[in-house]
């Protein structure tokens, strides 16, 4: 089969989706699909170095990228608008069996299922959250709008929506769209062992060796919960003060200039400015020695439609405490891989302080969660999974 992607980004700093479709199609190619990438440029406030408008290969996969456009204006620059991939997708989406959309509410998706519809080609959409009720609730005017006039055609016209967990398909059900659905969760490539990652950890960030690291790696974002994670952690200080039981949190990743001026200023209104260490976007050696050697990661989000950075670290070893509105949570809770907590100030203080005073619980959970991941995920079981769906739904099987 010859299966089209459409996703409004590749970058990095525009999180799991982004960095997800490209093991979708490496993994694809892997079982004999003939899979490519349409994709803008974009990324985040500046633009990928790139070739334009021709197919080559990005990442070990077959990507097209298309020119976005990016007048000073941040809203307009976010929808990321590419006349060139349109007329691109208008001439050339004839030819492929099946189109898989990553994303809504952005150009290049939106304009891929219009197309589509017009030519009568099948497409799947992968949401990648956007119609968990928190998302829906964000900018809600704007995006009813835009649902009522052009994307609820979309989404209806989709032979199905791809969602990452139980949890999201509750959501989409709870709209009462009566869309078809199937569950597709992220895949994962295990990590290449580390050997002494906690004390290279440790070495790296200059602290002692029995200081527990508190890992948050993710994009910096408002739905994150870090308003209540950083308020908690100056909780904890105070709860473990005088126990010889300090800790270091390692802030890992990147966002707008706006936010991370927001956390700036959370941080030293919290006086957790010298144990805080704040490492912007990392990858490589440089992320894994922080999954692998961190004693505990933390996702405290309003709505994560997967959590593929909690998966990478209970992968890693390192147990997670995550809050419900992650989709993981029940599988955390369930297979015993870390903690479930409200997203409460009192609640989350209260359980890391458990925690971290419980070294050998978090080294079983840790060992437990490593093993669970390499029984249940990888990647290629996640492309077999797709295969069939798209030769149900594709224009041709083979």
């Amino acid at each position: 089969m010859k299966i089209l992607h459409v996703i409004p980004s590749l970058a990095a700093v525009r999180g799991g989706p982004s960095i997800a479709v490209i093991e979708m199609v490496r993994n694809l190619k892997s079982i004999g699909v003939d899979a490519e990438i349409v994709t803008t440029n974009d990324d985040g406030n500046t633009l990928l170095d790139v070739p334009i408008n021709i197919l080559h290969e990005h990442q070990k996969v077959p990507v097209r990228f298309f020119s976005r456009f990016s007048p000073f204006i941040h809203q307009v620059r976010e929808f990321a608008f590419s006349a060139d991939l349109t007329v691109w997708l208008w001439n050339y989406l004839r030819d492929y069996d099946l189109l898989h959309v990553h994303a809504i509410f952005s150009y290049a998706s939106t304009i891929a299922m219009a197309i589509a519809r017009i030519q009568n080609i099948p497409y799947v959409v992968s949401p990648h959250g956007l119609l968990c009720d928190w998302s829906l609730k964000q900018g809600r005017f704007k995006k009813r709008v835009y649902l009522s006039l052009i994307e609820k055609a979309n989404l209806d016209s989709s032979k199905s929506i791809i969602l990452n967990s139980t949890q999201e398909q509750k959501e989409l059900e709870l709209l009462g769209w009566n869309l078809l659905s199937s569950i597709v969760p992220h895949g994962l490539d295990l990590l290449t062992p580390i050997a002494n990652a906690r004390e290279k950890l440790h070495q790296m960030l200059n602290i002692p060796l029995e200081t527990p690291v508190i890992l948050f790696l993710s994009r910096l974002h408002p739905k994150k919960g870090l308003d209540y994670l950083i308020p908690a952690l100056a909780k904890l200080r105070d709860l473990v003060h005088g126990r010889n039981s300090n800790f270091a949190f390692v802030l890992a990743g990147s966002g707008s200039v706006e936010y991370e001026t927001e956390l700036d200023c959370l941080l030293q209104k919290n006086n957790l400015v010298d144990c805080t260490y704040k490492l912007g976007f990392i990858e490589g050696d440089k992320k894994n020695i922080c999954l692998q050697g961190s004693d505990l990661y933390v996702l405290t989000s309003h709505s994560e439609n997967f959590g593929i950075s909690v998966l990478e670290s209970l992968a890693s070893g390192t147990p997670a405490l995550v809050t419900p509105g992650v989709a993981l949570a029940d599988l955390v809770k369930s297979q015993n891989l870390g903690w479930v907590v409200k997203l409460e100030t009192d609640a989350i203080a209260a359980t890391i302080q458990e925690i971290i005073e419980s070294p050998d619980t978090i080294k079983q959970k840790g060992a437990r969660a490593t093993e669970y991941v390499i029984e249940n995920y990888s990647w290629g079981t996640i492309a077999v999974s797709l295969l069939k769906i798209y030769r149900e739904h594709g224009r041709k099987v083979s």
